[in-house]
């Protein structure tokens, strides 16, 4: 991509997604994420009615008496974006690629998140770390993440989740927010990874798809390429067997996805590249905030 064709599709992106987290989103935003946290302010002694679990049995053995910790609601959030660029991103039929769906979408939660002073965060993830971009805060710095999200190459096309799971959790020392933006073809083996991660964090999973992904159409012989791993061939999608395999493939494995997200308690969202995305976010916050 030319830097004059990428600076246009910066602004581009920048101009729709800060319209929509400034007069759509703010609001469902602040309720839905605002003050999860909980942050370490002090200690004082033992009360009667204090929780036993706060107490810090370091300083209870220093003073011989018993001491409790103080928490109190952290006013800004550090969210974190696990952006997925490997190659089953690199498709679309329908409005949009994948991989340029998940930049609007990411771009319109990174502008919701400094309206609200949060600092924010990106973990690109292919089957490795591809790049790590600390949280900060500010419009500079979001453009920066924009402009990695649109001319970023990976090194590697094929996805390991659970890898990427198991980096933010060590990265992250203190609680965050964090969104996995994925398609979500990868092994089904990061359950336990996500489980671990959103007893820590406050994890949130939006799966992108293409209407390919879900129905085949009828349009007789189709080359097909796996964008991961190269492999290649020819099917008749006039057979109306194969349609239906192929359709059954993907809402079991939408089942299995949504086993594996309500077992780790965490929230998700499945958007389609041919609908907008602003309805399904804001469900997606509403649900969130109840």
């Amino acid at each position: 991509m030319e830097s004059s064709d990428l600076i246009k599709k910066v602004r581009k992106i920048e101009i729709k997604s800060r319209g929509l987290s400034q007069n759509i989103f703010a609001g469902q935003y602040h309720s839905a994420f605002k003050g999860r946290g909980m942050a370490f302010s002090e200690v004082r002694e033992y009360q009667y009615g204090d929780n036993i679990r706060d107490i810090d049995w370091n300083v209870t053995a220093r003073f011989h008496r018993p001491y409790v910790k103080v928490f109190e609601e952290e006013r800004e959030l550090t969210v974190m974006l696990l952006i997925d660029i490997s190659g089953s991103l690199d498709f679309g039929t329908q409005r949009q690629m994948k991989k340029d769906l998940v930049a609007e979408i990411a771009a319109t939660l990174a502008f919701s998140a400094i309206q609200n002073n949060d600092k924010i965060g990106v973990i690109f993830f292919s089957d490795r770390i591809e790049k790590y971009i600390p949280p900060k805060s500010g419009r500079k710095h979001i453009l920066f993440i924009i402009r990695e999200m649109l001319k970023f190459q990976p090194k590697s096309k094929r996805t390991d989740l659970k890898m990427a799971i198991e980096f933010l959790t060590r990265v992250m020392k203190r609680h965050c927010t964090a969104f996995i933006l994925s398609d979500f073809f990868t092994k089904p083996d990061f359950e336990n990874a996500l489980t671990i991660c959103n007893h820590k964090h406050d994890v949130g999973a939006i799966q992108v798809y293409d209407q390919c992904a879900k129905e085949l159409p009828n349009v007789g012989i189709m080359r097909v390429v796996d964008a991961e791993s190269g492999h290649e061939m020819y099917i008749d999608t006039s057979d109306k067997r194969l349609r239906m395999a192929h359709k059954t493939y993907f809402m079991q494995r939408q089942y299995m996805l949504k086993e594996i997200f309500t077992k780790s308690n965490v929230d998700t969202v499945s958007i389609s590249t041919n609908e907008d995305f602003v309805r399904k976010l804001m469900i997606f916050f509403k649900n969130r905030e109840r």
